[in-house]
């Protein structure tokens, strides 16, 4: 095509945007309120990503492993669980033998029994280098972001520092006798939530590890906050897109039949069909990149009130500059594609109709 044609056509499609321009601003409404809606959606979860994002990295689980200490205390559990029957025969055997116990008291009242010694072969993690070793261990799972170790002597410390005050005489007692319950253990902060089941299942199968420690409900309610929220933005978008490009294509086909004499001369000397639609095809272009630079400057001052008139309780995270390339390049292309491809479609099906009662005559 030549350029001189090339000018004419486009110069022909910006003629008809002037001519039918009551239908061109009613069609240029509709489409930047449905580009709006849809930046208002992209960027409602980019603010909601934002947000589910920081509570991800709150949401840290807690590694204990498998030292003395988890397996006296494991112990001590599994006593606690005994039958109230055998507690109460064993009171009674403690009665009945009380005198025998009194006679020879005298000899063995000032003695403490020694508590039996747990074998080593029976845990795992006999010190922080071993210890250490595991968080190692950790660090190779594909979806964990840091490993950071807390000896025993420090969760103690803690455990001190964050009890209430009712619970200090606990702690007296603990610093009396010298022992410490705690056990070696990490604090793991995971990459995504998405596979938070699967990244546990592989914290527990690493050797040296005895429990671990994790918020699991509420892992699993951020990865359904956010497959939900993706899922209507994109019912959004496609449903907005598909009014869109209705739109255009009644526009388009008003312009069309105003022009209805016009194209049947046109066809009736010879030109082309693609002649005939390109000045359509440039019409529903301009129609859909006008929209798009009026939702992006209608988007921008409505984002920016909304940020004004939010409390410091609840901010937008996400910057509109951060975010004015991406959603004018999608207001563009919704545009161009709507456009385009409603223009297209509704020529195209009138010049079949008109070409077959051209052929008729």
């Amino acid at each position: 095509m030549k350029i001189q044609s090339l000018r004419y056509l486009t110069r022909e499609g910006f003629r008809n945007v002037w001519v039918n321009r009551l239908m061109s601003v009613a069609s240029v409404g509709v489409l930047v309120a449905c580009m709006v809606l849809i930046g208002f959606a992209i960027l409602l979860t980019q603010n909601v990503n934002v947000y589910m994002s920081s509570l991800e990295q709150q949401n840290v689980v807690m590694v204990y492993f498998n030292d003395e200490n988890s397996v006296i205390y494991q112990n001590a559990s599994q006593l606690t669980t005994t039958d109230s029957s055998e507690v109460s025969s064993s009171e009674d055997s403690d009665e009945s033998s009380s005198s025998s116990k009194t006679s020879s008291g005298d000899t063995s009242s000032g003695e403490k029994s020694e508590e039996p010694k747990i074998p080593e072969s029976a845990y795992l993690i006999h010190n922080e280098e071993e210890a250490k070793k595991v968080c190692a261990e950790l660090e190779k799972i594909g979806n964990i972001e840091s490993v950071e170790f807390i000896s025993k002597d420090d969760a103690l410390k803690n455990a001190k520092e964050t009890s209430l005050s009712d619970m200090a005489g606990a702690f007296e007692i603990l610093d009396e006798d010298g022992g410490n319950p705690m056990s070696h253990g990490a604090r793991v902060t995971l990459k995504s939530m998405d596979i938070f089941e699967e990244t546990i299942r592989d914290i527990e199968k690493t050797e040296g590890v005895h429990t671990v420690v994790s918020h699991a409900e509420l892992a699993k309610t951020i990865a359904d906050i956010k497959s939900g929220i993706s899922m209507i933005c994109f019912w959004i978008i496609g449903i907005l897109g598909v009014i869109a490009l209705v739109i255009v294509s009644n526009t388009i086909r008003v312009t069309m039949y105003n022009r209805k004499l016009e194209i049947s001369i046109m066809k009736a000397v010879g030109a082309t069909d693609a002649f005939i639609r390109l000045p359509f095809v440039i019409e529903g272009v301009i129609l859909g990149l006008a929209s798009a630079i009026l939702s992006e400057g209608i988007l921008y001052f409505c984002y920016r009130v909304a940020a004004d008139s939010m409390g410091e309780s609840f901010t937008l995270s996400v910057p509109f500059s951060s975010q004015a390339l991406l959603l004018f390049g999608i207001f563009a292309a919704i545009g161009v594609f709507a456009g385009a491809l409603g223009s297209m479609f509704m020529i195209t099906k009138y010049l079949k109709k008109e070409g077959s009662e051209f052929k008729a005559l």
